[in-house]
């Protein structure tokens, strides 16, 4: 990965990270105090905030993995940490997406359509944790095989 490509990739990160901060200490409050005398206003609120925790999770991870490429060193067995991380991760905001649709649907406040996307989405976002699960699964593969050409590097030079 080059070292521009780190770079913009960082800067995202950084750009996201701040906003999912900002969001948590201004957009949140406002959001509860806009749901007023809405009944379910707490979980609402608790499951958003949660949701945001989850995300900054999987962008703090995603930064020590970049960290790891930029240094050679993700084909290693300290990468898994990382990536077991973010799919739990990713499961538990795909968990609180259904959750909030669970919380908004009975009563009349919100749409029913609105609580179908909403469970679109959790699902969307569960079917991103399988992915990275498959990457995980991949990642075991490469390093496998680095481990097994190491240990043929290590033979060849008793050879030679």
């Amino acid at each position: 990965m080059g070292k521009l490509t780190v770079l913009a990739l960082r800067a995202v990160l950084v750009g996201l990270l701040a906003g999912s901060v900002f969001v948590q200490a201004v957009m949140v409050p406002l959001l509860a105090a806009d749901m007023g005398d809405f009944d379910r206003r707490t979980p609402v609120v608790v499951i958003v905030l949660l949701g945001l925790v989850t995300a900054q999770v999987v962008l703090v991870c995603v930064w020590r993995l970049v960290t790891m490429v930029r240094r050679g060193t993700v084909f290693s067995h300290g990468a898994f940490r990382y990536v077991h991380i973010v799919i739990g991760a990713m499961t538990a905001a795909a968990l609180l997406v259904f959750t909030l649709g669970v919380v908004l649907a009975p009563g009349e406040d919100v749409a029913p359509g609105i609580v179908l996307l909403i469970g679109g989405v959790g699902l969307a976002v569960l079917g991103v944790a399988l992915i990275v699960l498959v990457l995980r699964m991949l990642l075991a593969q490469a390093v496998a095989r680095d481990v097994e050409a190491a240990r043929m590097r290590a033979e060849l030079a008793e050879v030679i």
